[in-house]
């Protein structure tokens, strides 16, 4: 996966069909989420396409997430929220400002409110994620 600085690099450089164009790429270089983890359990509330975030607890407390959309551009909003929190220590990502990491990227503006409004859903999801399962790791 792409860091979100080098997206962003990228993404600021294009313009218009541009930018659409490599949200798509993005979502396409999503690790493939299978289909017994996309469940309503795993399903992020108010999207309008489907998207689902399954996050996987690894033995050095970081957090890798698995997640999908069955939507094109979606699935690439996704990976760019993604590409902010992936494998980072779950403690920090349950405090994490994703919504300021994604700043720069403008998506209110660059995209209709139908695509992004399920953006703020799916950060409180791995926010939420991220603090149960940091909580039930034992300190250090």
């Amino acid at each position: 996966m792409r860091s979100l600085d080098d997206i962003r690099d990228e993404y600021l450089f294009l313009e218009g069909d541009e930018r659409y164009r490599l949200l798509i790429e993005l979502g396409r270089e999503l690790e493939a989420m299978p289909d017994p983890l996309k469940t309503d359990a795993t399903r992020v509330a108010g999207c309008s396409a489907s998207v689902w975030v399954y996050p996987v607890p690894r033995d050095d407390g970081a957090l890798h997430f698995l997640a999908d959309s069955n939507a094109a551009i979606t699935k690439g909003i996704v990976a760019l929220v993604l590409a902010g929190v992936q494998d980072r220590p779950a403690a920090e990502v349950a405090t994490l400002d994703i919504a300021a990491l994604l700043d720069p990227f403008d998506l209110k503006n660059q995209l209709s409110s139908n695509r992004t409004q399920g953006v703020p859903n799916m950060m409180g999801l791995i926010k939420e994620h991220a603090a149960r399962i940091a909580k039930s790791r034992p300190s250090a």
